[in-house]
């Protein structure tokens, strides 16, 4: 149980490092780390905002994953296993509401996507053509 207690511990530190950085806004802007949806990704102003919304829900993932990893240490047997896929399954879930808040946020703040053409209104740009007004 000591390597399982190990892996929850590890993925705390990790959780609670990317959440205390995405928090104070000094999360540097990467594919690894943080919320990196496409929006949040777009630019810094996103990335940090993105990342400043799923901070408390990365700690508080944090916080239960080394509750599991220390229940794991002290409760043996069935018991511990129970006690750490529950707490994983939470935090994953507790993970995942911040990060759909924060992809949301990053969404509405990120700047808009350049359209080309003729707006793509039609749908092709082989019917640009139609969507001209009639001479």
């Amino acid at each position: 149980m000591f390597v399982v207690a190990l892996a929850l511990f590890v993925l705390a530190l990790v959780a609670i490092t990317t959440g205390t950085l995405g928090l104070t806004g000094r999360l540097p802007r990467n594919r690894i780390f943080g919320v990196h949806t496409e929006a949040a990704l777009s630019d810094d102003e996103a990335f940090r905002v993105a990342n400043r919304v799923a901070a408390p829900t990365s700690i508080a993932a944090g916080a239960l994953l080394f509750t599991g990893g220390s229940a794991a240490l002290v409760v043996g047997g069935i018991a511990a296993l129970v006690v750490v896929a529950g707490v994983a399954v939470i935090a994953l879930f507790t993970l995942g509401a911040g990060a759909n808040a924060a992809a949301r946020v990053a969404d509405d703040i990120a700047p808009p996507a350049e359209v080309g053409g003729c707006g793509s209104s039609c749908g092709a740009c082989s019917l640009r053509e139609t969507c001209e007004p009639a001479s």
